[in-house]
């Protein structure tokens, strides 16, 4: 009985350390140990986590650790700011409720590039995001539009009722900004100066964008990035991935995309008759 035992869990010990091989040089190869446990189970292979962890340290296989954030906005302190209406609460009960935006920088050899993300609160699902060669109001304006454009070509606009958080950085408390919220019915929401924490969550992503895309070792990378469409082909590949097949723990373990399918299908679901007592 132990003989077969063992046999049964070396095959299945090979098996797992075959997926766990063919995840090298890929996105999902970047996952740590309990998020390469749900990666496999959503793959149909019976992983546990005591198994994983042994097969990676066996494998030399390790996650991806996230390196420390840089400060990149710059706040104006003689604008005049929009108050804060998230006070640190990044979550909403449904997409389009709460977005939140940032900003970083990427090194290229024709030098900085910036990029600029909106992602949305419910569902960690980056709406927008742009890429240009100077950090003015456009940076951040367009890639709030391609948000607005995103959801309307999806069939879910964003309403009245949407609030977009930002930090206090002079591109968020511009006078174009403020009137292009104004344009779209969207109320401005905006941290204190000199304090991450009343943008974590953007800050987060951006963390994540830095260490998931732009690093060397990058598999969303085929080369130096020279030059700004360098940026913006990693930046397109990784979003695609980050939405539609990152696995996010706040979402239990399910990309942005497929969370607000569930919600999306859950409210268009007609609930069943209530039958009257016979």
């Amino acid at each position: 009985m132990r003989i077969r035992d063992a046999s049964v869990r070396d095959r299945v010990d090979a098996v797992v350390a075959d997926a766990l091989l063919a995840t090298t040089g890929t996105p999902e190869g970047m996952y740590g140990r309990r998020k390469m446990v749900s990666h496999l189970r959503r793959q149909g292979l019976p992983a546990s986590a005591r198994q994983v962890d042994r097969l990676m340290r066996d494998l030399g296989l390790n996650g991806r650790v996230r390196g420390r954030g840089v400060r990149t906005t710059i706040a104006d302190r003689n604008a005049e700011r929009a108050p804060d209406l998230l006070d640190r609460d990044f979550t909403a009960p449904a997409p389009n409720i709460r977005w939140v935006a940032d900003f970083t920088y990427v090194r290229t050899w024709a030098g900085f590039a910036y990029v600029s993300f909106v992602i949305d609160c419910y569902s960690r699902a980056i709406v927008g995001w742009h890429a240009s060669m100077s950090k003015t109001t456009p940076l951040v304006t367009t890639a709030l539009r391609m948000g607005l454009w995103r959801r309307d070509r999806a069939g879910h606009p964003a309403g009245d009722g949407l609030v977009h958080h930002s930090d206090a950085g002079s591109q968020f408390t511009s006078v174009s900004f403020a009137e292009t919220l104004a344009l779209e019915g969207i109320a401005a929401s905006i941290g204190s100066i000199g304090d991450a924490y009343d943008n974590a969550l953007a800050e987060s992503t951006i963390g994540l964008f830095k260490n998931e895309a732009i690093r060397d070792d990058s598999p969303f990378r085929d080369g130096p990035l020279r030059r700004l469409e360098d940026v913006e082909w990693v930046t397109l590949a990784w979003v695609d991935w980050y939405n539609q097949h990152r696995l996010h723990s706040r979402l239990g373990d399910v990309p942005p995309d497929e969370f607000e399918a569930a919600y999306y299908a859950d409210i268009t679901t007609p609930a069943p008759p209530v039958l009257a007592p016979a």
